[in-house]
């Protein structure tokens, strides 16, 4: 994949920062008066107004399928917001409002099931509110070891990974506590020297690589390790703040963990070292293989992009002009950019495509000038005319039989067999099991009463034996209580009509 270089087009969106949805059809932007729209990437207009909060946005976070939108504010509220049904309902209908204590700094739903919210607020606090009815409860996240010898650090920004399976939290002494979702303890604690506050995660796609920004103005790349499993269920329960849990979620209570204390070292280091110029955001290209970042530059309009897979070298620094960057979201599947000015106005950067006019046929040449060509009679015939001619007189030599009924149960016009029985599907799986070793490494020819979608290799039903029958416990649990929001919804257009004078 190659990364932008030009602007495509410019939204006059009054936004704060924008950010794509899963499916890369739709870009949500944040007003400084607390409303939010969501534009057609399309079209380039806004189908969506959502107004609900009173006070600036601090944050938005889609759905996996984009179903659900979620918006934190300084006003102390988190608002999910339904955009499927948006369109009989004006402005755009809340399936559920959340209030908290302080103001928000941050909100994003778990990558599993988005009846799991993870919030930050401004006073250092981390919660993961769990909103289904045998797991709910605001359980806050914290570091207890901090604790014991001197005042915890605030933290200062949370994100889920994209497994859904731990909680990286960065806090305000340059540290990042990783926190197991389902369990709620704290599994590492990773210093990182001279890197200052933490302000911001970006992860790759797998999950596998972490760049951080701190206030030393180094963005940072690491290789995370492994983390071990939190420990089994206990009778001796762990010391836990106030919060409030369902009581029926016993399996909250665990045992103390061992904690994971390493200091990361980077394998990259991104800065300018001219300007030594502050970073607002970065991103990541979807295949990972480019990281973006958004300069904190007073009087210009600059993204920074570096070569991952070459050593993290720098390559080029997009520039939009002259009025100031605040964000910057990166497609999730093409080379697109949306980046916010100060101004309040979404840059939508793209890779231009010149026009080889050689793939549109093998030999083509560009020539400077019009030649003149001559065509043979037959040059572009499909066959040749005496081949054809000597075909259709054996054709009409051979004799039609007028009299024989043809029973077949598949006529002639459907051009193939009729579709084999189940039975017959299970007995050639059958063979194809014992003919070949398996792709799914090694599991059983599947029983004939099996459904022919998971006998192919489907996936059944969530929390179920897998790959050699082991069961994911973290997955299982997030999809217990799964959500609605499921592919293949449609989306209602909304254009707000013109006003006629």
């Amino acid at each position: 994949m190659q990364y932008p270089t030009a602007v495509q087009t410019s939204l006059s969106a009054n936004a704060i920062f924008a950010c794509f949805d899963p499916s890369g059809r739709f870009i949500a932007t944040a007003q400084h008066q607390g409303s939010a729209l969501v534009w057609d990437m399309d079209t380039k207009n806004a189908i969506r107004w959502l107004e609900g909060h009173v006070k600036p946005l601090t944050s938005m976070d889609w759905s996996r399928n984009s179903k659900y939108l979620l918006t934190t504010s300084k006003d102390w509220n988190a608002i999910i917001w339904d955009i499927e049904n948006a369109a009989e309902v004006d402005p755009c209908q809340r399936k559920r409002t959340i209030r908290f204590d302080a103001p928000i700094v941050s909100g994003s739903f778990h990558p599993k099931n988005c009846k799991i919210i993870l919030i930050l607020l401004s006073t250092g606090e981390a919660f993961i509110v769990d909103l289904r009815k045998s797991h709910a409860g605001r359980f806050e996240l914290y570091d207890q070891h901090e604790g014991d010898d001197h005042r915890p650090a605030a933290f200062t920004v949370a994100r889920f990974d994209p497994t859904g399976k731990y909680v990286f939290v960065g806090t305000s002494n340059g540290s990042i506590l990783v926190f197991h979702s389902r369990a709620k303890t704290l599994l590492a604690r990773h210093r990182v020297a001279g890197a200052g506050i933490m302000r911001g995660f970006a992860f790759t796609k797998g999950g596998r690589r972490l760049t951080t920004n701190s206030s030393d103005r180094v963005l940072r790349l690491f290789y995370l390790p492994t983390y071990p499993p939190p420990p089994g269920p206990s009778s001796t329960p762990l010391p836990t703040r106030p919060s409030t849990p369902n009581p029926q979620a016993v399996n909250q209570v665990q045992l103390e963990p061992p904690v994971l204390e390493q200091e990361l070292e980077p394998v990259h280091r991104f800065n300018d070292p001219i300007t030594k110029t502050a970073w607002h955001t970065m991103s990541y290209s979807p295949d990972g293989d480019w990281l973006a970042g958004g300069a904190a530059d007073p009087a210009n309009h600059k993204i920074y992009m570096w070569d991952i897979q070459h050593n993290g070298q720098f390559v080029t620094t997009l520039d939009g002009g002259r009025e100031p960057l605040v964000h910057v979201d990166w497609h999730p599947s093409k080379p697109m950019i949306a980046s916010t000015t100060s101004q309040g106005t979404v840059l939508v950067w793209h890779h231009p495509n010149p026009e080889r006019w050689g793939a549109f046929a093998g030999g083509f040449e560009e020539v400077d000038e019009n030649a003149v060509y001559e065509e043979r009679e037959d040059e572009f015939d499909i066959e040749d005319e005496s081949e054809l001619e000597q075909r259709k007189k054996i054709e009409e030599e051979q004799l039609v039989d007028i009299d024989t009924l043809d029973d077949s149960p598949n006529p002639v016009s459907t051009g193939g067999a009729a579709p084999a029985p189940p039975h017959q599907l299970h007995a050639r799986l059958q063979a194809l099991s014992n003919s070949r070793p398996n792709s799914r490494l090694g599991t059983p020819a599947p029983a004939p009463g099996t459904p022919i979608g998971q006998a192919l290799g489907g996936t059944g039903v969530a929390g179920t034996p897998g790959i050699n029958g082991e069961v994911d416990e973290d997955t299982a649990w997030a999809l217990d209580e799964p959500d609605d929001d499921l592919p293949g919804w449609t989306l209602k257009v909304v254009v707000e009509a013109t006003p006629e004078y």
